[in-house]
Formats: structure tokens, C-alpha cells, sequence
């Protein structure tokens, strides 16, 4: 099996997905819902990933290296609009996890983010939105008082760390809380019954 051609086009993939974000983010546009555009742009990356997993299995650092392997993460991160496909991942990681300490990060904001789209609490505060303050802050948790010792078992920075980052680059992005919350959250529940997160 040839590797590096699957690197490569996990690699550019993902270039095509931050280079589409980078234009949203210069017109202002990155807060706005989710654009038409980066959502059809997820779910055809995600099918391309999907594809790529049922031929070779999932793409570990062992057998495309750190960048693409990071790139296939990246790609089932925004895989929202495709429950099956980004649940068949959180079990294909799980198994990995097992022998590989060095996805325990990914795991995490993935599984956070599942528990977050199927409407549940997360587990490590990884997952963010905007609240009646017009800041973002961190979905709800199951037991806030755990999280940190979670995230820091696996190597991430205590949530109030993160908390802070996450508000810097969505200033640095010119992203704006939305103006009405309750139609945005009626807008997300609506889609979110769509693609099929919640009934």
C-alpha cells in the first residue's frame, strides 16, 4: 500500500479546509452559522477520509506520519453533518487508544464533541459556544469539578487555560457573538435533526 499517497492527500484535504476557513475569517463571516460552502466542503472530506479508512484502516502516525495523521483528525472534527461516520471513528480511535497513548487528546475533543452534538454533557470541557454574555464558554460537563484532573492526566491545559485561548482567537478571528441566542440555538437543534444527531 502506497502511504505516502495517502498522506499526501489527508495533507491537502485539510489545506483546502483551513484555506476555506481563512476566507470566512477575512469576510467576517466564520460566526455566521455554519456556512453552505465548509459544510458540503466537511462532508466531501469526510467521505474521502471514509473511503480511505475502509482501505487501509485508520490513518495512525505509524503508517502516514504526524502531519497527516493530524490532518484525518482535523477531517472528523469538522465530519459533523455525519454522525455514523464520525461515531465509527470515536470507536476505530478507542481501540487505538488502547495501545497509543498519543491519541488520548484527540479522543477526547472527539468524544466531547459527539456528547456536545447529541445534546449530553462532555467530559474533558473541550467544546465551546457563545453564552447570554456574549463570551464563549465551554458546553455544560458532566462534573466540572473532574475535568481538570482529566484534561491534565492527558496532557491538556486546565479548562480556565483553555477558556482563555478559545475568547483570544475568536477575537483575533473577528468572531462575533450571535444576536439572538434562542433563534441561533432553535437554527442548531433544527440542524442538528437533520443530519441526525437528536430526534
Amino acid at each position: 500500500m502506497n502511504y505516502s499517497k495517502v498522506a499526501n492527500d489527508l495533507i491537502k484535504l485539510k489545506n483546502t479546509d483551513l484555506e476555506l476557513r481563512e476566507k470566512l475569517i477575512e469576510k467576517k463571516k466564520l460566526s455566521q452559522g455554519y456556512d453552505v460552502e465548509m459544510e458540503n466542503l466537511h462532508i466531501s472530506n469526510a467521505k474521502k477520509l471514509n473511503e480511505i479508512i475502509d482501505k487501509v484502516g485508520f490513518p495512525t502516525i505509524e503508517k502516514v506520519g504526524i502531519e497527516a495523521n493530524e490532518s484525518a483528525w482535523l477531517i472528523i472534527q469538522h465530519s459533523i453533518s455525519e454522525p455514523y461516520f464520525m461515531k465509527k471513528c470515536l470507536k476505530l480511535l478507542e481501540n487505538i487508544s488502547v495501545e497509543n497513548k498519543n491519541c488520548e487528546k484527540n479522543l477526547a475533543y472527539l468524544s466531547d464533541r459527539i456528547a456536545v452534538l447529541e445534546g449530553k454533557p462532555q467530559l474533558y470541557g473541550t467544546q465551546f459556544d457563545w453564552d447570554e454574555n456574549g463570551e464563549l464558554s465551554p458546553n455544560i460537563c458532566d462534573d466540572f469539578s473532574k475535568v481538570n484532573i482529566r484534561r491534565l492526566k492527558i496532557g491538556l491545559c486546565t479548562i480556565e487555560e483553555q477558556t482563555q485561548k478559545i475568547r483570544q482567537q475568536a477575537k483575533n478571528e473577528n468572531q462575533k457573538a450571535p444576536k439572538n441566542l434562542n433563534e441561533r440555538k432553535i437554527e442548531i437543534d433544527l440542524w442538528k435533526k437533520k443530519v441526525g444527531w437528536i430526534k
